[in-house]
């Protein structure tokens, strides 16, 4: 294997002078060095907790926890864990919504020297439920508001610890479990081809290098203010948590799917946010571009294409020295690539690069066959490091599969990460799409197998093909191509609720295509390009269609209609039947609000989905 193929390269001379404008104004950042990769998650916390054990860790709506009080908390929880389990390195769910209370039931599981498996309540119990049993889980760690639904996870006496009661406990001192740096730590699920999702296990060491390179990339400092709106149950949740909790910088829970992007502003203007994630910059952008941010110095960006229109965005409403951070990462590697924008940062086509090898990454490109191409070519993006995932729970072969031996010997390992690429000659990647129907939807990876397997166990149809199409407006959406055993086929209406029994929402079709025959090659293989487009008529659904019958309907059902590139919308539609997401909710919000001028969040959408309810909420608040 040739050298020049293999890229290491460190950040050249303008990229390292973009990076260095994000320094904190304090100046008190700490490089997080390779021998502090070498411990435990918790002995690097309990560190930080007697060096800062009065400032405050995470803050959630108007409740403040501080070092001590988090660690406290934690170590309850913990004893509490080892009583039920005792000190074996194994599986415990947690199952809680997204707050402070999770983030010290994972600290707690750590520190009981424990693998945490994040479950997010939002999903389905059929798959909640897949998940727990697969991970083998010795117990559930709930709160209040998830008691009912984790003993739902197995037999009635499936072990279940209520965090609430826990609180109260009296014992609060450090746990004694001895815990190496190759012990197990976590296992996310992501979308599986088979069907099911497939759980990725990691150790302390990999998390520790993680926290390293987000850390020495981000110059993350104990001075730092950090938002916090990832699920838990994401692999990106880890890139938020332990730069923040190990290098004693405060961090700020948010439930961006419930709040919004509204509290995100708030939270960031209120709360003098110096860095935040996000997904889409160009949501945030859009929606509030009269909006000031004085204290943000950086934004970091997973996830999505970022194009030139976002990063023109960003230089209007920014402040001068805050920097764009694209980092390219997966629940396999970590972060992969960095790339740093800049105020004056002038990109030469119309995407951004996703930059630079991370420290100790290595990126190449391999071929169908294999075998590396060289600068210029497309390839599949291939990640050598000695700090990739332990591999996949349970899944030898897969593991094998996936994750190669690094032919030129030594501790590091190869893993093809399904992505394609371009590197130029002085080493920049750019992110080129997905090599097979693995796609992204509103940052979930996908992957359209489990899709089409789901819809084809429903019994209605012959076959099922799922693709993500663009529905205009910068909007991208799940559309579901099937052949019907018979006619008439079920309803739009009646498939998201027959598939909402088994996927989250963000792999549910936004659109349903009935065709007689899926378009096949000369050489029996399907043909996407053949694949019609969805078109913008009105999905077929349960309800009948009644027009807008006042001005104020009216007005909320060309909103509908612009934002769901739909023809007609009626008065007693449901916006998740029309095909209605989290992210189409937040932009319907949006136009609500800057045209009836009320403010509302995206979770009154949920509750008032159909024309008519909305119109009787905008007028209550008018």
């Amino acid at each position: 294997m040739s050298k020049f193929l293999r890229t290491d390269t460190k950040l050249p001379p303008e990229q390292l002078a973009i990076r260095a404008k994000c320094f904190h104004p304090s100046g008190r950042f700490e490089e997080f060095t390779k021998e502090q990769v070498e411990q435990s998650i918790p002995e690097r916390f309990e560190k930080i907790v007697k060096r800062y054990p009065d400032r405050i860790a995470i803050k959630e709506g108007g409740q403040a926890v501080t070092y001590a009080e988090l660690n406290q908390r934690a170590n309850r929880l913990a004893h509490a864990i080892l009583d039920r389990c005792g000190e074996r390195n194994g599986p415990v769910a947690i199952l809680m919504e997204h707050g402070t209370s999770i983030l010290v039931a994972i600290v707690a599981a750590l520190k009981a020297g424990k693998i945490y498996v994040p479950l997010d309540p939002s999903y389905p119990v059929e798959r909640l439920q897949y998940m727990f049993f697969d991970s083998q889980a010795e117990l559930v760690v709930a709160h209040r508001e998830t008691l009912s639904l984790a003993r739902q996870m197995g037999s009635e006496d499936v072990a279940v610890i209520d965090v609430d009661e826990v609180a109260a406990g009296s014992r609060h001192d450090d746990v004694s479990v001895k815990i190496t740096p190759g012990a197990f730590t976590s296992i996310f699920y992501t979308s599986g081809s088979t069907g099911q999702p497939k759980g990725v296990v990691d150790n302390h060491r990999n998390l520790l290098h993680g926290t390293l390179r987000f850390t020495n990339g981000l110059h993350i400092c104990a001075e730092d203010r950090l938002s916090f709106t990832h699920s838990c149950s994401a692999s990106a949740s880890v890139r938020r948590i332990f730069p923040a909790i190990l290098n004693g910088a405060c961090l700020f829970p948010l439930d961006l799917k419930r709040q919004g992007i509204r509290a995100l502003v708030d939270l960031v203007v209120s709360e003098s946010i110096t860095a935040f994630g996000i997904g889409r910059i160009r949501d945030f952008t859009r929606s509030f571009s009269h909006q000031s941010f004085p204290s943000l110095r950086l934004v970091s960006l997973g996830g999505e294409i970022v194009y030139r229109r976002d990063v023109e965005l960003y230089k209007k409403i920014f402040p001068r020295d805050c920097v764009i951070g694209i980092l390219m990462s997966s629940t396999e590697a970590g972060n992969i690539t960095q790339f740093f924008i800049g105020r004056d940062t002038q990109l030469a086509g119309e995407i951004a690069p996703i930059g630079y090898p991370a420290e100790d990454m290595e990126t190449m490109l391999l071929d169908d066959g294999g075998d590396p191409v060289g600068p210029g070519e497309i390839g599949e993006i291939a990640v050598t490091s000695k700090y990739l995932a332990c591999g996949y729970w349970r899944r030898r072969q897969m593991t094998d599969e996936r994750f190669r031996a690094d032919p030129a010997g030594g501790e590091q390992r190869i893993y093809r990460t399904g992505d394609l690429g371009r590197i130029e000659h002085d080493g920049c990647l750019f992110h080129l799409g997905r090599k097979d129907d693995q796609i992204k939807v509103r940052g979930h990876r996908v992957e359209v197998a489990e899709i089409e397997a789901a819809l084809l166990n429903l019994g209605y149809f012959r076959k099922a093909v799922v693709t993500l199409r663009d529905r205009g407006a910068d909007v991208k959406s799940l559309v579901a191509y099937v052949e019907p055993e018979k006619r008439p086929a079920p309803t739009s209406s009646a498939l998201r609720k027959a598939l909402a029994a088994t996927l989250p929402d963000h792999m549910i079709p936004s659109r349903f295509v009935m065709l007689d025959t899926i378009p096949l090659t000369p050489t029996e293989k399907l043909d996407r390009k053949a694949l019609p487009e969805p078109g913008n008529a009105r999905p077929e659904m349960d309800t009948p269609f009644i027009a807008p019958r006042t001005s104020l309907e009216r007005d909320i059902a060309k909103i509908l209609r612009d934002v769901l590139s739909l023809d007609q919308v009626g008065v007693h539609d449901n916006f998740l039947d029309l095909g209605g997401h989290s992210l189409a909710a937040m932009r319907v919000i949006s136009r609500v609000t800057q045209t009836f001028r009320v403010d509302l969040s995206p979770k009154a959408l949920f509750d008032s989905p159909t024309v008519a309810e909305m119109a009787v909420l905008i007028e209550s608040n008018l």
